[in-house]
């Protein structure tokens, strides 16, 4: 028996193209919407490549809400809604903040209307740990404070968060789970789908761009921080965990396990890493060495965040599978891919 259909909002990008692939093995029906202003077609040939089967993509933008209850009026046995859909450059928020409250707050606001109207009751939303901003004390659990929002990009997560917080107050019986990422990493095992960035702002695949030779060579921002090698600390997480993740959440809420009707999850390895530690594993991994240079510490640039990731693995029975090592190599073989389909085409 198929446990219900979902909604991906943003299905046709990083995130949402593997948690796809994870629900659909887990037994979900899913549809994909996706204006494809951020996300890739290719991404979506990937998906279906992996699953042997086709993922209806609606191309709407998701801040019209015409366009976006014709969705839910045209598939009215969708049971979950996973909310990804959103802008998500720090550096673009700064510059153009009125686009990502537009884009970012209007877009949610649109689907918990929608969940509202045709009664769907379960909605994970796509967080972050930007909204943690320079935390106190490490690690983060769910109950840290709050810190002032790095950027327009983080306070549109701190703001998402407290929408739903909100809707389901005033709504009883819906329930949504905040699943607050730190930093997803690699892809699919089979790296048939994984990050789709020209230009990325993330270090993954700077790091694999500038050791393949896209990039002549990268910087680390800052040596002279408190932390064991000078190096910012992060927290990486295989992006098929962090998938699984919101297939298990989806579980969660339809067998009415959550404790509240609005939850926060932590989703991170719960280690931290520091970024000449990423820079050694991937040599390691590779067997490549990196062309980088040390730099000055970069404005906005939080020092050590990593997760408490006990939440997750006790409610959701989240296990993470994927270690650094494994992070690393996906990312690196699909870097590889992207090589030899490029050759391809120019053939």
């Amino acid at each position: 028996m198929i446990p219900g259909k979902i909604l991906v909002t943003g299905g046709c990008g990083y995130i949402g193209g593997h948690t796809i692939v994870d629900l659909v093995n887990n037994g979900f029906e899913v549809i994909s919407v996706d204006d494809l202003s951020r996300g890739s077609l290719r991404m979506l040939a990937g998906v279906e490549q992996i699953l042997g089967k086709e993922i209806k993509n609606y191309k709407v933008d998701l801040t019209n809400l015409d366009d976006t209850q014709a969705i839910f009026i045209e598939n009215p046995d969708i049971v979950g809604v996973v909310h990804f859909a959103a802008f998500k450059s720090v550096n673009e928020s700064v510059q153009e903040p009125l686009k990502y409250y537009r884009n970012n707050i209007n877009s949610l606001v649109n689907i918990l209307q929608c969940a509202k109207d045709y009664a769907v009751p379960n909605i994970v939303f796509s967080s972050s740990c930007s909204v943690y901003g320079n935390a106190k004390s490490l690690p983060v659990d769910e109950s840290s404070p709050l810190a002032i929002a790095e950027s327009p990009y983080a306070y549109t997560k701190q703001i998402g968060e407290v929408i739903c917080q909100d809707f389901v107050k005033q709504n009883p019986g819906f329930n949504i789970s905040l699943l607050r990422y730190f930093n997803p990493v690699g892809a699919h095992p089979s790296v048939l789908i994984g990050e789709l960035q020209e230009k990325p702002e993330n270090l993954v695949p700077v790091i694999t761009q500038t050791a393949i030779g896209k990039r002549a060579e990268m910087t680390v921002f800052g040596n002279d921080y408190d932390t064991r090698d000078g190096s910012c600390v992060r927290d990486y997480i295989h992006v098929m965990d962090i998938a699984n993740a919101h297939t298990k959440a989806l579980q969660y809420l339809i067998a009415n396990k959550n404790q509240q009707a609005c939850e926060v999850f932590n989703l991170g390895s719960g280690n931290g890493v520091t970024v000449l530690e990423l820079i050694q594993s991937f040599e390691s991994v590779s067997g490549r060495k990196l062309n980088y240079t040390m730099g000055d510490r970069r404005a906005g640039d939080v020092i050590a965040v990593y997760a408490d990731n006990s939440k997750a693995c006790k409610l959701l029975g989240w296990n993470i599978q994927y270690a650094l090592a494994q992070m690393m190599d996906t990312a690196w073989r699909w870097e590889l891919k992207l090589q030899i389909d490029e050759q391809m085409q120019l053939n």
